[in-house]
């Protein structure tokens, strides 16, 4: 038989059945599970056996700019959704999110080895930047047409632990409009790099787009009255300053800093999921971005006014694309695109860190409050009595049971599922 990856969908599946991985019956509920076209998904990536489906939800209350939006976000965690609904929602009531981007566009990085004058070599890159430009925009004449193109070239040193010189980097900042855009940047640096290594007379160690993109930043801030913070438990005055205290200190310990980050990017995952675009390289992208400085940091910031308002403000580096690639490819990407009601890369970029800001408020508020598994409760015990086998006729019962013991585990759910099959 041919090797795994060469065979088709079904005789991938008849070599799982025969070698006794999974059952005919499993077979079934993979393609049950498929939502694209099993030719479509089989080119996307290699040995495809089936799809994997999470679910959508809509989060809303969403005013960025002036504008309202419902966001789809694909997740598989409770609360999260429910969470930046909440939490856009008190900033809905205080005149939405406002969003500022700095610029849109990638990095390419040409990286050289031997090159035996640094300052020499930063000069000729200077000198032949004009020349460069056309090489680079001339390898893509319809992304210059579209408007975009390379932008300007600039030039670093690497060193080595000894702060000796031992790389020299080109990078190459292009405006790649609407898409993601990795296609388009290979194509360049290969256009590129040819006679950079000839004018360097160096060889080249690689050449590959950045996912730090910092030329991609994008800023959201909101401003908050404390009033409208307020809880049946807790004044809007002292959760503000809580809530800035504990952005202070996810500024300092890195241990705090990196839950503090995931909670932002639970929301931004979702959106950036939703919209077909890669989470992979916003992850990266951001955790680099927070260890700017050399050391790592909450993403946000909270800080109370002098009038007392709570001011919050996140940046991120979000290079993501409205076409091209998967967007283009998956059609529940072009759905949620008909949801959000955008068809550009910078006004999805906008709702995205209004997302991570929103859910980094929910978070931080829960958790100085009341804590953060009061919120999660509820959809974590419908998660744990959906795994133990609850039909939904059965769900709200065992949930019911659930909560009342308080013994919040697999064998308890089983147990209350088995008494109540009994009666």
């Amino acid at each position: 038989m041919a090797k795994f990856y060469q065979q088709s969908l079904a005789e991938r599946h008849a070599t799982l059945i025969a070698e006794q991985r999974l059952t005919a019956a499993q077979i079934e509920q993979l393609k049950a599970a498929a939502i694209i076209a099993p030719e479509v998904a089989d080119s996307m990536i290699e040995n495809q056996i089936g799809q994997f489906p999470l679910p959508l939800g809509l989060s809303f209350n969403f005013l960025i700019d002036e504008t309202s939006y419902v966001v789809p976000m694909v997740t598989e965690e409770p609360s999260v959704i429910a969470a930046s609904s909440n939490a856009a929602k008190i900033v809905q009531a205080n005149g939405g999110f406002t969003t500022t981007i700095q610029e849109r566009a990638m990095i390419g990085q040409l990286i050289f080895t031997d090159v035996s004058d640094y300052e020499a070599a930063i000069l000729l890159v200077q000198e032949k930047e004009a020349a460069l430009i056309e090489i680079a925009n001339a390898a893509q004449p319809s992304l210059v047409k579209r408007g975009g193109g390379l932008r300007r070239i600039e030039t670093r040193i690497i060193t080595d632990d000894d702060h000796q010189p031992a790389y020299f980097t080109v990078h190459l900042v292009v405006d790649v409009q609407e898409a993601m855009g990795a296609n388009m940047m290979n194509t360049i640096l290969e256009a590129t790099a040819t006679p950079l290594k000839e004018w360097l007379d160096s060889a080249v160690l690689m050449q590959i787009l950045s996912n730090f993109a910092d030329t991609s930043l994008v800023t959201a801030t909101c401003r908050i009255e404390p009033h409208t913070l307020t809880t049946t438990r807790f004044e809007g005055e002292w959760l503000a300053k809580r809530i800035a205290e504990a952005t202070r200190y996810a500024h300092l310990d890195p241990y705090r800093a990196a839950t503090h980050n995931k909670g932002i990017m639970n929301g931004v995952d979702a959106v950036v999921l939703a919209s077909g675009n890669d989470t992979r390289a916003i992850e990266a992208g951001a955790h680099a971005f927070a260890v700017r400085d050399g050391r790592y940091r909450g993403l946000s910031d909270w800080k109370v006014a002098e009038n007392g308002d709570l001011v919050g403000q996140l940046t991120l580096p979000l290079p993501v694309g409205s076409v091209g690639g998967a967007i283009s490819v998956l059609p529940l990407a072009q759905l949620t695109q008909q949801i959000l009601g955008i068809s550009t890369a910078n006004k999805l970029a906008r709702v995205i860190v209004s997302v991570g800001l929103a859910q980094n408020l929910a978070a931080l508020k829960a958790l100085v409050s009341e804590g953060i598994q009061k919120g999660h409760m509820s959809l974590q015990v419908k998660s744990l009595a959906l795994s133990a086998g609850a039909t939904e006729s059965e769900l709200p019962l065992v949930v019911a049971a659930l909560l009342e013991n308080k013994q919040l585990n697999l064998e308890n759910a089983h147990t209350i599922i088995a008494q109540l099959r009994q009666n």
